[in-house]
């Protein structure tokens, strides 16, 4: 299921990649009037490449690599036209800055950009017309059905992208449902057989654990030769949510999923490229740190930072630093609230823009956060959820981070029980799932959300 969507993600990075060199060695063939040397090509085909690059991540930034923004041309339209503005502009100063580069491609570059934003968007088209229509789908069917199964079958008819095509689904409870969105529904498993070979079934989702039902292992066993793959509802939930589905899960599941022990190594290379990145950070923004404060000053009485408790890894407190974004003044230092009044004009604007967050890079130093992990709950607020939602406690193994998941999701979560569910769930898949692919591209996706001004 994961090497289904790796490989569709692949294929349009491969297309983006090709058309970024195919339209250079085009843009040399216009401005010089016959085939491109080896010579003119080298000379070319050097310098550009780290541009190209750079540009691949600002697509990726920019959400251009997410196949649900793929099915959508007017979005890619929009999204195209600002990261390519973008991603020019740092072209032409890498050009005319970078000592060593003995090309300044004035007539090139622009020549080029014509030609590569014409095949851009003609190769996204054409992508997106053969994700609906050509690249290949899985036919899968659920056993067993219930509120999650529903909320899944939902999430796959707004994703048309992930390629997935639900054929039926079987009741084990006798429903009196003949189909559900248009999906039939059997009840039973006595015909399971040759409703698999019937819709070429490659993937099986079991709503219930075959381990605590004789017959249907019995069943599944039985249909070891047709090579299907079998998948639990929890897994097949996290891999289209990007969550962990917190009311399916039980201590089984931490003790299967979560082997702290596996993760010893990175979380020594992290704690590394934590300090150096914390480092690097600190140095470059300390100048504006006067003036930062001298903004907060004039902008509200009180302190130009603002500290508070939080909990740490495995509950160990800590206090957190940040510049202060709200008024002292009749504070009772309750949960932000959206629009909330007690946000002052420059704390605004230090919030949306994540400078407020810059501080702590002081508690990454001090070893109590990381860049990347769940962020740092209060302890009082902790306590209290913990006794309304299995598992809270658990979001604690992993070191609370500057941005995570959550942070990443387009979601705004209050501590609210609702939204510390989901804030819970995002947690979650980040503990069991961490990685440095995953760092880099939850800090990636936050830089985006940093220059969008959607930060709160």
């Amino acid at each position: 299921m994961k090497n289904f969507a790796k490989f569709k993600k692949i294929l349009l990075l491969g297309g983006d990649i090709a058309i970024l060199y195919l339209s250079l060695y085009l843009a040399l063939l216009i401005r010089y009037q016959e085939n491109p040397t080896s010579e003119l090509w080298q000379i070319h085909f050097l310098p550009f490449t780290p541009v190209f690059l750079l540009w691949i991540i600002i697509f990726y930034i920019s959400n251009l690599y997410s196949l649900h923004t793929a099915v959508n041309n007017s979005k890619i339209f929009q999204l195209t036209n600002k990261s390519l503005i973008t991603a020019s502009l740092i072209a032409l100063a890498y050009f005319y800055l970078t000592p060593g580069i003995n090309i300044t491609p004035k007539t090139n570059f622009f020549i080029y950009l014509i030609i590569f934003y014409i095949f851009f968007l003609l190769w996204r088209r054409l992508y997106n017309f053969f994700l609906k229509s050509y690249l290949p789908k899985k036919n899968i069917a659920f056993i067993g059905l219930n509120g999650l199964t529903k909320e899944l079958i939902a999430e796959i008819f707004e994703k048309p992208h992930l390629g997935y095509i639900i054929s039926f689904i079987i009741s084990l409870k006798n429903e009196a449902l003949e189909k559900l969105n248009g999906i039939p529904v059997v009840s039973g498993t006595t015909d399971l057989k040759d409703l698999i070979l019937k819709n070429k079934i490659s993937t099986i989702i079991l709503t219930d654990d075959p381990h605590y039902s004789e017959q249907l292992s019995a069943v599944l066993f039985k249909l070891l030769p047709l090579k299907i793959n079998y998948l639990s509802l929890t897994n097949f939930y996290e891999l289209i949510t990007g969550r962990i589905p917190i009311n399916e899960i039980n201590q089984q599941w931490f003790l299967e999923n979560l082997s702290e022990g596996n993760k010893k190594s990175f979380d020594i290379s992290k704690r590394i490229y934590d300090i150096i990145l914390a480092l690097i950070i600190f140095f470059i923004s300390l100048i504006f740190w006067p003036f930062i404060a001298l903004l907060i000053k004039i902008n509200s009485r009180g302190p130009v930072f603002f500290t508070q408790m939080r909990a740490g890894k495995d509950g160990k407190n800590f206090k957190i630093l940040k510049f202060r974004t709200m008024a002292v003044e009749n504070n009772d230092l309750s949960p932000t609230k959206e629009n909330d009044s007690r946000i002052t004009k420059i704390g605004n604007f230090l919030r949306k823009t994540r400078i407020d967050e810059i501080p702590q890079v002081i508690n990454i130093l001090l070893g109590d956060m990381s860049f990347v992990g769940p962020r740092p709950e209060r302890p009082e607020i902790i306590k209290e959820l913990e006794e309304k939602i299995p598992f809270y406690r658990e979001r604690s193994l992993a070191k609370p981070g500057l941005t995570g998941s959550d942070q990443i999701s387009g979601e705004y979560h209050s501590p609210s029980y609702a939204d510390s569910i989901k804030k819970l769930q995002y947690d979650l898949f980040y503990i069991k799932n961490r990685s440095f692919y995953l760092d880099f591209s939850i800090l990636l996706k936050t830089i985006a959300i940093i220059f969008s001004r959607k930060g709160r």
